[in-house]
């Protein structure tokens, strides 16, 4: 029974094994087959992909042509606007600035934008030809804005009035009817004053509408830009420069020279040097300071070409100013005229910083060279005059008898001479540094102020020896010298003189009077005794 199961057990065994290789018989044949159709699946996907290549080519490139259209038709967009651009621009400069100005210069800055575009794009055909087109048209922009720029400033440049300048002065500057400066006398001459004028406030001048200068400035700009500098230069020049003549002219300013000076009778010659002080104030703290702003305004942003403006505007008008100064330095010297040459000294070295401002930079060198030379020849004729006037009181020759032997009118000249002099105190002791190295200038003026005085001294000895008598010689002397200690004593001559000068001269006096005394007294004597 065991047996039997056993075999039974082994049969099953036996039927599932084959069963076990039926199915893997069936699997094989499947593979196989799956195998197969894949294998000519392979072969169908390669013919089919041989067959849509071609396909795919033109597909790739029909995308790329259409990428290049839109590359094209973008670039001719641009292109297209550019001509827009171009030809809206043409418009407008063809109709010129005087209408609308602003849309005119806005019209030159879209062609220039315009030609560097066909400049940087040369690959365009037509770029060449609307490149010399551009540069044509703003070749003719340009000239147009020469025209505009002249015409604009001629228009608005027009000769200064004197009472416009008056009208900038400080109130106690401004002249009186009549009378076009008063600063000329030296009897009313105060250094007060001269301080007064240094701090008074000036009023600024306008030369041209304030809305009328920026478009000046725009125009300019857009000139410089088309390197039409000399251009710019030459219309300001000759525009500006006629009208300061002219306004000078008005004010009363001439060209003279030193015959023209010589000629003139000394009350002339006085007044117009009163005037010039006056006028050189006014040219160079008001219309010349005018100038420079307005320079400043249109040339803004260009130094070099502002400065030269500027400088040959100016340049011919200065030189007109300073020729009645230097025409004075070289005229003849006379006692009279330290003076005045000593107010015209003053007022060039008031106006000295003015002068270093307003004709500042490289190019105003010359100009501010021609007045600072100026004030030194006015110094240097100064200086000689003041030594003049010691020689011609010491060897002066006037036969001119005091016949009872009171004040001589050479003492009397000389006194009021040194009074006024010392209302020119602060300017001597400058004058006396312009030339001098060392020293305090005050001792200087003391030391001037005595060899003076001593010359006096001595002219009135060789005066006293015309008395026979010997008592109107001493009385002579006594009287003179008297007069000259008590003038000292009450004007500011005995601060700088001193009380030893002082009590010096009272011991001559009474030396003086004592011999006169003597001599008198002799004469009674002597006649009480005949």
């Amino acid at each position: 029974m065991a047996v039997a199961a056993m075999a039974g057990g082994v049969d099953s065994l036996s039927d599932r094994a084959a069963k076990m290789k039926e199915a893997l018989l069936k699997s094989q044949t499947i593979t196989e087959n799956v195998v197969s159709i894949l294998g000519s699946f392979d072969s169908r996907l390669s013919v089919l992909e041989t067959a849509m290549r071609p396909t795919q080519i033109r597909t790739h490139a029909i995308r790329k042509a259409h990428e290049n259209i839109d590359k094209t038709l973008k670039a001719a967009e641009v292109l297209l606007a550019e001509f827009d651009v171009s030809r809206q621009a043409e418009a407008q400069i063809l109709r010129g600035p005087h209408e609308d100005l602003e849309s005119y210069l806005e019209a030159i800055e879209q062609l220039r934008k315009n030609i560097r575009f066909f400049s940087s794009n040369k690959s365009f055909k037509s770029g060449d030809a609307v490149l010399t087109n551009a540069n044509n048209l703003l070749a003719k922009a340009i000239s147009k804005l020469e025209d505009e720029f002249k015409q604009l400033l001629a228009s608005y440049s027009k000769p200064v009035e004197p009472d416009r300048l008056f009208e900038c002065l400080p109130e106690s500057m401004r002249p009186s009817a009549g009378s076009p400066a008063n600063h000329g006398d030296p009897n009313g001459h105060s250094e007060q004053q001269n301080s007064n004028a240094e701090a008074a406030s000036f009023k600024p001048l306008v030369l041209i509408p304030p809305r009328t200068v920026p478009l000046l400035h725009d125009l300019a700009v857009h000139m410089v830009q088309a390197g039409h500098q000399q251009q710019l230069l030459k219309t300001y020049r000759d525009t500006r420069s006629s009208v300061l003549e002219e306004s000078l002219r008005k004010l009363g300013v001439e060209r003279l020279s030193k015959e023209d000076v010589q000629k003139m009778q000394w009350e002339v010659l006085e007044a117009k040097i009163g005037n010039w002080i006056h006028f050189m104030r006014i040219a160079v703290k008001v219309l010349f300071a005018g100038e420079r702003r307005l320079c400043d305004q249109i040339f803004d942003g260009f130094d070099s070409l502002r400065d030269q403006c500027f400088a040959e505007s100016t340049g011919n008008n200065v030189s007109m100013l300073l020729s009645f100064g230097e025409a004075i330095t070289k005229s003849k010297r006379s006692p009279e005229k330290l003076f005045v040459l000593l107010d015209m000294y003053e007022i060039m070295r008031e106006l000295h910083s003015e002068i270093e401002s307003v004709f500042g930079g490289k190019v105003c060198a010359e100009i501010r060279e021609s007045t600072f030379g100026l004030t030194k020849r006015l110094a240097q004729t100064a200086q000689e005059t003041f030594g003049d006037f010691e020689e011609a009181v010491e060897k002066d020759a006037t036969k001119t008898a005091v016949l009872d032997g009171t004040v001589h009118p050479l003492t009397s000249y000389v006194i009021n001479y040194v009074k006024f002099l010392f209302d020119y105190q602060s300017t001597l002791n400058q004058l006396f540094q312009e030339f001098e190295t060392g020293g305090e200038t005050v001792s200087q003026l003391a030391t001037v102020t005595m060899r003076i005085m001593q010359a006096l001294q001595t002219n009135l000895d060789g005066k006293s020896r015309q008395y026979k008598d010997q008592a109107l010689t001493h009385l002579f002397l006594m009287n003179n010298i008297h007069y000259m200690v008590r003038s000292v004593r009450r004007s500011e001559a005995k601060d700088l003189l001193g009380d030893d000068w002082v009590q010096r001269h009272r011991r001559v006096v009474q030396q003086h009077a004592n011999q006169y005394k003597r001599t008198g007294w002799g004469k009674v004597l002597f006649s009480l005794l005949q």
